[in-house]
């Protein structure tokens, strides 16, 4: 068992925050006061050796997936699995690709194991796994940047839709990426699913051979990289409308195809302060305003 865990309330009194090592969660459950409790006391239990479990199966997540390999034994390295198995026989993917997805949807579902609760969501750095009931709702705050979070506008995801899983990806987030996407935000029916799509999208908006794209090897960034030598976006200078156009373009088919074969519900895709959307109407798309449900993707 892990010392290293951190759990503690915010200041606000409503919020747990989860943090051991490159793990870092913010919780909020909503229903009965014992119910939140049961729910947060069961978050905490899950929490305190999911990074030793994932540990223990890291050699097997960093490898290329392939639908001929065997399974994980752990529930979450087996979640990542499932979500990144659909594009395992055409591109590279690891089940890394699906981890902070994973994780939100492992803690969510020991809370729902322990509580009734009207609502609930897991916030892994952007990637959250959502419960709603009734007619419970989020409203999710859509960022045009996650390293310098300005939201473009809202979106409102209702029990009686099937998303249940938000996740952003580009290459100025936390983790790398292979193609020059500011943020694509993926809704889907689950975290870990909506992880690994927003990868693939995020890598599809591209321009391959530009000139103004910079590019290094990942393990030079990171020797354990799962990405080993492939050339993860560094910076990206100044592009041609036309340019952004053509890479958003790139991104726009791929996304089409994602929710074509039902791996993902919509998508915002942004670069250079040029938006395009997959599966959300212009009119799905409230002004960004405050609100005290209100989630960052």
């Amino acid at each position: 068992m892990t010392g290293r865990a951190q759990m503690r309330m915010l200041p606000n009194g409503r919020r747990l925050h989860l943090q051991d090592g490159p793990i870092d969660l913010i919780v909020e459950a909503f229903g009965a006061t014992r119910e939140i409790d049961a729910a947060y006391r069961a978050a905490c239990t899950r929490f305190v050796c999911l990074l030793d479990e994932l540990c223990g199966e890291l050699s097997y997540l960093r490898q290329p997936c392939s639908p001929d390999a065997e399974w994980p034994r752990g529930p979450i390295a087996r979640r990542m699995t499932a979500a990144v198995m659909p594009y395992a026989s055409e591109f590279f993917i690891t089940p890394m690709a699906a981890v902070a997805g994973a994780v939100a949807e492992d803690i969510l579902t020991a809370m729902l194991g322990a509580a009734k609760l009207s609502r609930a969501y897991v916030n892994d750095g952007g990637d959250i796994a959502l419960h709603l009931t009734g007619v419970e709702k989020f409203v999710v705050g859509m960022v045009e940047r996650p390293d310098r979070p300005s939201l473009f506008g809202t979106f409102t995801i209702t029990s009686e839709n099937s998303v249940r899983g938000i996740a952003t990806s580009g290459w100025r987030g936390r983790s790398f990426s292979l193609g020059i996407a500011d943020a694509v935000t993926v809704l889907a029916d689950r975290a870990a699913a909506a992880d690994a799509a927003a990868t693939m999208i995020a890598n599809a908006v591209d321009l391959p051979g530009h000139l103004e794209i910079v590019r290094v090897p990942a393990c030079e960034l990171a020797p354990d990289s799962d990405l080993g030598s492939r050339f993860v976006t560094q910076a990206v200078g100044k592009l041609a409308a036309p340019e952004v156009d053509e890479a958003l373009a790139s991104g726009l088919r791929a996304a089409e195809r994602l929710r074509s074969l039902g791996l993902i519900r919509a998508a915002a895709l942004n670069l250079c302060g040029q938006t395009r959307l997959v599966g959300v109407s212009e009119g799905s798309l409230s002004a960004a305003v405050p609100e005290r449900s209100l989630m960052h993707a």
